[in-house]
C-alpha cells in the first residue's frame, strides 16, 4: 500500500495538472502564498508541540504510577506477615476460649484459698489485656492490609489508563506530524530541513553549566523527534534535560516540569546554562550566553542556535 505522504505528492502532482489546464486567475486564487504556508506550518508546529509536551507529561505520570505501583507491592509481604502472625493470634484465643467454656475464668478465680486470691486476678487482668492488644493489632493489620491492596488495584488500573492513552496520543501525533511534514514539503520542497552541526568556537564555561552547554553545542543539527532526549533526536525539553543529564543533574522530560524545577531568576540575571521558557512553558532552550539559546525547535527542524528572541520568553530558570 503506498505510504501516506507519497499518496499525498501524487494528489498534489494531480491538483497541478489540473490548475494549469484553468485559467490564471482560478490558479492564483488556489495556491496559497509563501507567507499564508509558512503561517499554517508555524501554527500547526506550535500546536504539535504542545501535544507533545502533554504525552511528556504523561509519561512522567505513568512513570510516577508505576514507582508508587513498585512501593505498594513493596509494602504487601511485610503487611501480608504482620497479618498472618495476627491471625494466629486470635486463633488461638479463640480456640483457647472455646476449651475453657464460658466458666473457664470463674474457675481460676474461685479455686485455691483466698491468699492467692488477688494473684490470680491480676494474672487474669493481665491475660484479658494481652488478648485485647492481639485483637486490636489484628483489625488494624487487617485493614492496612486491605487498604494497601485496594490502593494497588487503584494504582494498576490507573496506570492501565495511562498507557492506553499514551498509545492514542502517540497515534495522533504521529497522524499530525504527517500533515505538518507534508505542508512543509509543499511549502519548501523537503518536509525536514538539514542546518549541518555547528563548526563555530565552543564558549569555555567553568562548571556543571559548562558541560550543559557543550553538550548542547554538540547536538546542532541533530534532528526534532518528538517525546525524544537524544542521542540521535530531541523535542525541546528532551534536550535540555540531556544537557543538563551529561552535568550530572535530573531534569524532568517535559517543560513544564522543568520549569517548577528551576530557580526563578531574571532576565539581567541569565547565564550560560540557565533555561529559557516560552508559550507559557510549552517550549524551552537553554541559554548559552551572547544573547542566544540552543534548543529543539519543531518537527521538520534541527536543534538550532538562535537569539534568545524568537518569542517573548515567559520565565527564566536556574537548575538547583
Amino acid at each position: 500500500m503506498p505510504h501516506p505522504r507519497t499518496r499525498f505528492r501524487a494528489l498534489v502532482v494531480a491538483l497541478t495538472a489540473f490548475v494549469i489546464t484553468t485559467s490564471g486567475a482560478t490558479a492564483a486564487h488556489a495556491a496559497p502564498s509563501a507567507s499564508e504556508l509558512k503561517k499554517k506550518i508555524d501554527a500547526a508546529s506550535e500546536k504539535l508541540e504542545d501535544v507533545t509536551e502533554q504525552y511528556n507529561k504523561l509519561r512522567l505520570d505513568l512513570k510516577g504510577t508505576k514507582a508508587e505501583a513498585a512501593k505498594l507491592e513493596a509494602s504487601l509481604k511485610p503487611a501480608q506477615d504482620a497479618l498472618a502472625t495476627a491471625t494466629a493470634k486470635v486463633q488461638t484465643i479463640a480456640t483457647t476460649s472455646y476449651m475453657q467454656g464460658r466458666t473457664g475464668a470463674m474457675t481460676v478465680l474461685v479455686s485455691g484459698d483466698s491468699e492467692t486470691m488477688l494473684e490470680r486476678l491480676a494474672v487474669l487482668d493481665q491475660i484479658a489485656k494481652s488478648n485485647q492488644r492481639d485483637i486490636k493489632s489484628f483489625t488494624e493489620t487487617t485493614t492496612t492490609f486491605a487498604e494497601r491492596k485496594a490502593a494497588l488495584k487503584l494504582t494498576q488500573d490507573k496506570q492501565t489508563a495511562q498507557v492506553g492513552e499514551l498509545a492514542k496520543r502517540k497515534k495522533s501525533i504521529e497522524g499530525d506530524l504527517e500533515k505538518l511534514y507534508d505542508m512543509r514539503e509543499a511549502a519548501y520542497g523537503s518536509a525536514t530541513e538539514d542546518t549541518g552541526s555547528y563548526t563555530g568556537e565552543i564558549p569555555d564555561i567553568p562548571g556543571s553549566a559548562g558541560a550543559a552547554v557543550t553538550f548542547a553545542f554538540n547536538q546542532i543539527g541533530k534532528p526534532y523527534g518528538f517525546g525524544d532526549a537524544g542521542p540521535n533526536s530531541y523535542d525541546c525539553s528532551g534536550l535540555t534535560s540531556a544537557a543538563w543529564a551529561k552535568a550530572g543533574k535530573s531534569l524532568p522530560h517535559n517543560a513544564a516540569a522543568q520549569y517548577r524545577a528551576t530557580a526563578r531568576i531574571s532576565k539581567s540575571d541569565l547565564q550560560p546554562g540557565d533555561l529559557v521558557f516560552y508559550r507559557n512553558n510549552q517550549h524551552v532552550g537553554i541559554y548559552v550566553g551572547g544573547g542566544k539559546i540552543i534548543d529543539a525547535p519543531s518537527a521538520g527542524r534541527d536543534v538550532l542556535h538562535r537569539t534568545i528572541s524568537i518569542m517573548t520568553p515567559n520565565g527564566y530558570g536556574r537548575v538547583k
